[in-house]
């Protein structure tokens, strides 16, 4: 299924062996990975299309399913499941009403998903035609070619995920001690666990397209998130904290399109390293936008020194690929920042169904099978 601007292979997880390194081994041969091509499987040889969607029955009352994310490594024998896919998110609400895991409701069938990456919940408003979820309408995703039914995606609920606070640290900029010297930085857990970095910090002008970002700019960047995952006591040769990189609104040419993105049309623009091994992101992820856009209306964050903004409503986030709008509505109250509203959209379309073929070769001698 499409999400957004990214690609997953859906499988229900009764269909995957239970021991580790056998599910693994199995998930790698279906994707055709470790191979820059991906060419012996169904992987897309894109950080964006090696994704994989796990659904299960709910294991909490207040859900209808269980979803689990996992990133598959490309070039490397890794699948990856300390993150969660925002436009892969609205792909599950779209599947869960078409595989009847909810009883649909026109016009919009609500879906709450327990995401098990980071055991929180998250919400999808699935449009629905002749009870199955619609796929034609007027929403325009930039980076995706024509429009959709628009997915509404609630994160308001995903704070602390990981680390158990909105702000690991405590602190809404921290100074990290890098490789290439002080950056500043603030790390935050909602939806998925980030550290935003100012683009000047890393060499970087800010509206730099996916193809022009050189090795010493990854580097800066690599640098500073693993000095953040450091900080929080986490490996750094995970895939969190994810690194966004920051900067003020400003014009720059349309990475799909080669149109312009003017800066009267975004508060701010964002770009996305990730992956394994780290590459530029060619659009930007549905759960950091959400979590930008909140960032974007708390003083005092790297995000809302960029964007100059203080308050509620709609943060536009310029990325690769054009414009990507989030409704964000934000209080406090006697335990700190609440997010009431982290809501973006997305549109989704189921691509094939049908049986896949992994290489028998590929398991074989692993542990478990």
């Amino acid at each position: 299924m499409r999400g957004g601007t990214s690609r997953a292979v859906f499988l229900r997880g009764g269909d995957l062996p239970d021991d580790t390194g056998y599910r693994d081994a199995t998930i790698l041969s279906l994707f055709g990975s470790p191979d820059p091509r991906q060419v012996d499987g169904l992987g897309g040889a894109d950080l964006l299309t090696s994704k994989l969607a796990v659904v299960d029955p709910p294991s909490r009352p207040d859900a209808d399913l269980n979803y689990t994310f996992a990133q598959v490594s490309i070039t490397e024998p890794v699948v990856d499941y300390d993150i969660n896919c925002g436009n892969i998110s609205a792909a599950v609400g779209a599947y869960a009403v078409d595989e009847g895991l909810v009883d649909p409701v026109e016009p919009v069938t609500t879906v709450r998903i327990h995401n098990t990456n980071t055991g929180r919940m998250l919400t999808a408003e699935v449009p629905v035609v002749d009870g199955a979820a619609a796929v034609e309408g007027t929403c325009a995703v930039h980076g995706v070619p024509g429009t959709g039914a628009p997915i509404a995606l609630d994160f308001g609920e995903t704070a602390g995920g990981t680390t158990g606070a909105l702000f690991p640290t405590g602190n809404q900029v921290d100074v990290l001690d890098t490789s290439v010297g002080p950056v500043r930085a603030t790390i935050v857990d909602l939806a998925n666990l980030t550290v935003f970095l100012l683009a000047g910090d890393v060499g970087m002008v800010g509206t730099e397209g996916p193809e022009e970002f050189s090795e010493e700019q990854i580097g800066a960047i690599t640098a500073a998130k693993e000095a953040a995952a450091r900080l929080l006591g986490m490996a750094p040769d995970g895939l969190t904290p994810v690194p966004a990189i920051v900067s003020p609104s400003a014009g720059y040419v349309d990475y799909s399109t080669g149109g312009s993105v003017v800066p009267d049309e975004i508060d701010l623009v964002a770009r996305v390293v990730g992956g394994r091994p780290a590459v530029p992101h060619k659009a930007y992820p549905g759960t950091l936008a959400a979590c930008t856009g909140v960032m974007a209306c708390i003083p005092g964050t790297t995000v809302n020194e960029v964007a100059g903004q203080g308050c509620e409503g709609e943060i536009r986030i310029g990325h690769p690929c054009g414009v990507m709008p989030v409704q964000v509505r934000v209080g406090r109250d006697a335990g700190g920042w609440r997010i009431d509203r982290a809501v973006f959209h997305r549109t989704a379309r189921r691509l094939a169904e049908g049986t896949a073929f992994i290489r028998r070769s590929s398991i074989s001698g692993v542990k478990g099978n």
